[in-house]
């Protein structure tokens, strides 16, 4: 039908527009912050790239979801202010005959919802996870960075050095300071270079230079010179901690503890979301001319956060045995649902959503 079919071509397009704005705000926001996390030492900075794909492959279900609400609320809108529908109801088109196109159309995004909200979530947060932890694990000479101050995260020592070559081997005019006891030492070399011992033992071994020893508002401080002094290289030991986020959906429901449900709970929300607003952009989306047009897309926004943070609550609900997992699984969305239903029945019967009086009588109290 040239109906159903002009509806969905202009879907495609619309969808495609705000996908990709999405995508673009995502990708933006990510590089600005990951890009700070590896300025502050936190991710290797050869690891951003991966970093930031990995973040937006975790979002993806939550950016379709966006996706498809606003790209129907915005075409059928458009259709409402251009006289379109009009065209079309007058047509003998009800607003219930608009479900099966949209459902049509709406279905390949919801089945990728489904996969992204299943699969991959919890993968792009393993990889993080993993890459991060990796990088934590390096022993603090791969932390050096030439003309750089830098602590150790294994131990209570701060390291400077001037130059280092390419290959870490050998370094420059070295600084190096901790706190033992309430004591403060510091070691300053022209040259060093790094050593392994037949154990596995790595040092740092530094050359011609003086090492101060005393305590910080004391005179008594010593003060020696040496031509080597080798100090300890020491690998930071990272306890991983699991976190559900992480976790695959089948492990998940193989071990169900409330922090594992509130987990499932949240990821089978996602595409229940996408299917409760896809329907509710429908009534939602009645354009009156006398009314703003941008109140439909004002709405929009506050309906998504709503809906996403209540889903927040209710995990957390979950994780706090304050809620059972049945009820928190399906609740929120059947009362959706309803709440959906109710205003497509307003729509059906050309009653308004929102009327002055309403609006009148808030401003007057």
């Amino acid at each position: 039908m040239i109906f159903e079919r002009s509806l969905q071509r202009e879907l495609a397009y619309t969808a495609g527009a705000v996908f990709m704005v999405l995508l673009t705000i995502m990708l933006t926001t990510m590089m600005i912050r990951i890009v700070g996390f590896a300025a502050s030492g936190q991710v290797d900075p050869r690891d951003v790239v991966v970093l930031i794909g990995l973040t937006v492959i975790g979002y993806l279900a939550v950016m379709l979801i966006v996706t498809l609400f606003v790209s129907i609320l915005f075409v059928l809108t458009r259709w409402y202010r251009d006289s379109e529908m009009v065209v079309w109801l007058a047509s003998g088109v009800s607003h219930t005959r608009l479900i099966k196109p949209i459902a049509v159309f709406s279905t390949p995004i919801i089945l990728l919802i489904v996969f992204f909200a299943f699969v991959g979530w919890p993968w792009s947060n393993q990889q993080s996870k993993l890459i991060k932890a990796r990088f934590q694990q390096r022993d603090e000479v791969s932390l050096l960075a030439p003309g750089q101050f830098r602590e150790s995260p294994a131990s209570n020592r701060v390291f400077f050095i001037e130059k280092m070559s390419p290959d870490q081997g050998h370094v420059e005019n070295v600084f190096v300071t901790s706190t033992e006891g309430g004591k403060v030492n510091v070691i300053v070399s022209k040259t060093g270079h790094t050593e392994t011992r037949n154990d596995g033992d790595r040092f740092i071994v530094l050359e011609n230079g003086r090492r101060y020893d005393g305590e910080p508002g004391q005179p008594n401080f010593r003060i020696m010179e040496f031509e080597r002094y080798g100090v300890k290289i020491q690998s930071r030991q990272v306890v991983n901690t699991p976190a559900t986020t992480g976790i695959s959906t089948p492990d998940l429901l193989a071990n169900p503890t409330k922090d594992n449900l509130a987990e499932f709970a949240w990821r089978a929300g996602l595409p229940l979301i996408a299917i409760n607003l896809m329907l509710l952009a429908i009534p939602l989306s009645y354009q009156n001319p006398r009314r703003s047009r941008t109140i439909n897309l004002v709405m929009a926004v506050l309906i998504y956060l709503t809906y996403s943070n209540l889903l927040n609550v209710v995990q957390s609900w979950i994780e706090q045995g304050k809620l059972s997992f049945g009820v928190g699984l399906v609740g929120l969305h059947i009362l959706v649902a309803a709440l959906v239903g109710f205003i497509f029945w307003l729509r059906v019967r050309n009653r308004p959503l929102f009327t002055r009086a309403m609006f009148t009588r808030s401003k007057g109290a």
